[in-house]
C-alpha cells in the first residue's frame, strides 16, 4: 500500500479530531452521578406508559438519551456499589454483600474508587447520600476520594427515627426517655437512631426522614455552586434514599393525589432530580454530564411500597414461588432504569438498546475526564463514551449477573449474559410480597432464555432445541473465560468482621445514641427545611 495523499491525511486528521473533540475541546467535564436506591424499571414514565409521577426524569430522556438494556452490577446495595465506585464486581473488588451498622470494614482499601481518580485529575469531589460501604475509620467516604460528604452511612432502615415513614411492616419511632424497647422483628432497629453525617461529624441522629430528600437537594446544589466558583471541574455521586423504604414523605400527603405513598415519594424523588439538573444547567449548560439510574430492582417484599418492574416479571421463577426483583439475578433484580443528559454533547430524544452496566461508568467518566484507569488489576466495565455520543450501539458482550442473596453464595457468578441470550446456573427467588420464597436451583445444563422474544422470561429453550445446542458452546465459553479472568486477576477481600463499638454514635449516654433535643438550634433549622421540603413536592 502506498503513502497516502496530503488530502488523505487531512481528512484522517478532522476526523480524528472529531472524534476526540467531546474530550479535549471542551476542556474536562463537570460529572453528576444520581443513583437512585430499589428504584424499578417502571417507575419511570419514560420507559412505563403507566407511570405518571416522573414529568423531570421524561424531560431529562427526551433531553438526553435512554439506555433500555441498562443493568446495575449487583442486585443488592453494598456491592452494587462498590462496583458502580471501581468498575469492578464484587467477585474482584471483595464486596459481596451488604454490610452492617457494627461492620469493621468495608470497600477494601486497596481498591481505588472513581473519586480518588477524578480527584487526581483536578476534579473537586462530592458524595452525598448514602454510602454503604463502610463507615468505620478510613473505609469513611471522606478517606476515599470525597472532599465533601453529607448523608447517611448505610440504608435508612439501618436505624430508628422519630418520624418513621412508611414501611411493611411498619417499625416504631426511636425511643423518647428510658431504655430503647427491644422489637423482636429483626428488620426493625431500635436501640440506635439513624445518624446523619457532614464529612466525619454526626450532624443529626435521629435523622429527620420527612426533610431528607429537601436537605439533600440543599447539600447538592450548594455543593455544585461552590464547585463551579472554584473554576475547578468537579464530580457529584448522589445517592438518594428514594426509593427504599421507609418512605418519607413529607406531610401532608396529598389525600385526593391518586398517587400512594409510593407514587408520591417517586413525585418526590422526580422533583429532586429536576431541581439538580436545573441548578447544574444554570452552572453553565452543557458543561455537566448527568447520569441516573438505580442501584438495583424493587424490593418486592414491600408489596405497594415496592416499584414498578415494567415487563421484567420472571415469570419463570414466579411461578415456582418467590419475587423475581431485588437480591435475584432475574432481570427485575438488576435492569434499572439508566438516562444519560448531556446538552450538545449527548444526542437528545435517543433510545439505545446497547446492553451497558453501573460498572460503565468509572471507566467512561475516567476516560472522558483525560485520566488513566488504576494499573495492576482488570475491569469489568468499559469506557462506552461511542455510545453515549451516538457514534455506536455496540456495549458487552458478555454480562455477569453476580449472586446478590436469594441464591447460591453470595457473589458468585452463575448468571450471564451473552447477546440476546441469557443462562442460568442457579435460580432462586427472593422473599414475596405473599411471603414465598423461591427455593436455589442449580441448573446443569443451564436453562437459556433468549430475551429477544421472551422479555418476561417465562419459558426457557428446549434443551433439544437446534437453537439451545448451537448457542450453549459459546455460552459455556464465555463463561468459562469469565470466571478464568477473575481468578487470575488481582482480587481484594473485604472484612466483614463485626463489633458494636464501631456503630456510628454521637452520645452514647443518651437512648438511642440521640444527639439533638426538640427544639434545638439544629431541630429549628430542620423545620425550616421541612417547610421547603413540602413545597418540593407540590
Amino acid at each position: 500500500m502506498g503513502t497516502p495523499s496530503p488530502q488523505v491525511v487531512l481528512v484522517l486528521a478532522v476526523a480524528l479530531a472529531g472524534l476526540s473533540a467531546p474530550r479535549a475541546a471542551y476542556g474536562q467535564p463537570n460529572f453528576i452521578v444520581i443513583l437512585a436506591d430499589d428504584v424499578g424499571w417502571g417507575d419511570l414514565g419514560a420507559n412505563w406508559a403507566e407511570t405518571k409521577e416522573t414529568p423531570h426524569l421524561d424531560e431529562l430522556a427526551a433531553e438526553g438519551t435512554r439506555f433500555v438494556d441498562f443493568h446495575s452490577a449487583a442486585s443488592t446495595c453494598s456491592p452494587s456499589r462498590a462496583s458502580l465506585l471501581t468498575g469492578r464486581l464484587g467477585a474482584r473488588n471483595g464486596v459481596t454483600h451488604n454490610f452492617a451498622i457494627t461492620s469493621v470494614g468495608g470497600l477494601p482499601l486497596n481498591e481505588t474508587t472513581l473519586a480518588e481518580v477524578l480527584r487526581e485529575a483536578g476534579y473537586s469531589t462530592g458524595a452525598i447520600g448514602k454510602w454503604h460501604l463502610g463507615h468505620h475509620g478510613r473505609h469513611h467516604p471522606s478517606f476515599r476520594g470525597f472532599d465533601y460528604y453529607f448523608g447517611i452511612p448505610y440504608s435508612h432502615d439501618m436505624g430508628c427515627t422519630d418520624t418513621p415513614g412508611y414501611n411493611l411492616p411498619p417499625c416504631p419511632p426511636c425511643p423518647q426517655h428510658g431504655v430503647a424497647a427491644r422489637v423482636a422483628r429483626k428488620d426493625c432497629y431500635t436501640e440506635v437512631a439513624l445518624p446523619l453525617f457532614e464529612n466525619v461529624t454526626i450532624v443529626q441522629q435521629p435523622v429527620n426522614l420527612s426533610s431528607l430528600a429537601a436537605r439533600y437537594t440543599e447539600e447538592a446544589a450548594r455543593f455544585i455552586r461552590w464547585a463551579s466558583n472554584s473554576g475547578r471541574p468537579f464530580f457529584l455521586y448522589l445517592a438518594l434514599a428514594h426509593m427504599h423504604v421507609p418512605l418519607g414523605v413529607p406531610p401532608p400527603l396529598p389525600p385526593t393525589s391518586g398517587k400512594g405513598i409510593y407514587g408520591a415519594s417517586l413525585s418526590e424523588m422526580d422533583a429532586l432530580v429536576g431541581r439538580i439538573k436545573q441548578v447544574a444547567d444554570s452552572h453553565g449548560k452543557g458543561s455537566t454530564l448527568l447520569w441516573f439510574t438505580g442501584d438495583n430492582g424493587p424490593w418486592a417484599q414491600k408489596c405497594e411500597l415496592a416499584g414498578r418492574l415494567g415487563p421484567f416479571v420472571g415469570a419463570w421463577q414466579r411461578q415456582r414461588g418467590g419475587s423475581s426483583a431485588k437480591q435475584t439475578t432475574w432481570e427485575g433484580g438488576h435492569r434499572v432504569p439508566a438516562l444519560v443528559y448531556w446538552p450538545g454533547r449527548i444526542p437528545a430524544k435517543r433510545t439505545s438498546r446497547a446492553l451497558l452496566s453501573t460498572l460503565d461508568i468509572f471507566p467512561t467518566l475516567v476516560a472522558l475526564a483525560g485520566a488513566a484507569l488504576p494499573p495492576n488489576r482488570r475491569f469489568d466495565g468499559l469506557d462506552v463514551s461511542p455510545v453515549l455520543f451516538g457514534w455506536s450501539d455496540v456495549g458487552h458482550k458478555v454480562l455477569l449477573h453476580p449472586n446478590s442473596g436469594a441464591a447460591g453464595k453470595d457473589g458468585e457468578i452463575e448468571t450471564l449474559r451473552l447477546a440476546q441470550y441469557k443462562a442460568f446456573y442457579t435460580t432462586g427467588g427472593a422473599l414475596a410480597c405473599d411471603g414465598s420464597i423461591g427455593p436455589a436451583e442449580h441448573h446443569q445444563p443451564p436453562l437459556i432464555f433468549n430475551l429477544d422474544r421472551d422479555i418476561q422470561e417465562q419459558e426457557p429453550l428446549d434443551v433439544a432445541s437446534r437453537e439451545y445446542q448451537a448457542v450453549l458452546p459459546a455460552i459455556g465459553r464465555a463463561y468459562a473465560q469469565a470466571l478464568e479472568d477473575i481468578a487470575t486477576d488481582n482480587v481484594s477481600v473485604a472484612d466483614y468482621s463485626k463489633d458494636p463499638a464501631v456503630t456510628p454514635c454521637c452520645n452514647a449516654q443518651h437512648v438511642a445514641c440521640r444527639c439533638q433535643a426538640p427544639g434545638s438550634h439544629a431541630a429549628v433549622l430542620d423545620h425550616r427545611t421541612e417547610r421547603r421540603a413540602t413545597r418540593l413536592c407540590l
